[in-house]
């Protein structure tokens, strides 16, 4: 859906960064993170597929290049922290992925920032952690209904 996958690799933010990113904090719950891994793949590559998510992703695509990349001297350049429609995006998309649990695994993706998000700007840091956490909640969801 709007080529999100082929408009986030152009931007170095690949599949499988992101998903080295997920399993920074990867917490076992009766899968083991190599299956976990294999498991956040298929989800995050799904992902791409929802109108919704892939619309919350190209926002934060655009809206990084219109006023983060193109204004390098503007007052969000440090990611301020009255800037807050970044993470807006961010909750949205963990949200319509995992629920309301989301919001709080969004929470330790954007504070620690493991792997690719460390080196992304305020907007697409943010929605990848979102697409993460909204997918690694869910996946911790599912273990819990297999116990």
């Amino acid at each position: 859906m709007f080529e999100i996958e082929e408009r986030l690799e152009k931007k170095g933010i690949t599949t499988d960064a992101i998903v080295e990113a997920g399993m920074a904090l990867y917490v076992p719950h009766g899968m083991s993170p190599e299956a976990a891994r294999e498991r956040l793949w298929e989800r995050i590559a799904a992902s791409y597929l929802d109108p919704n998510i892939s619309s919350l992703l190209l926002g934060a695509v655009l809206l990084e290049e219109e006023l983060y990349d193109r204004r390098k001297n503007s007052e969000i350049a440090d990611d301020p922290v009255f800037l807050l429609s970044d993470e807006i995006i961010g909750m949205a998309i963990a949200e319509i992925i995992g629920g309301i649990y989301a919001r709080f695994e969004f929470t330790r993706y954007d504070q620690k920032k493991p792997g690719i998000l460390g080196e992304l700007g305020p907007f697409l840091d943010d929605a990848v952690a979102g697409l993460i956490a909204g997918n690694t909640s869910r996946l911790y969801s599912e273990c819990f209904s297999n116990l």
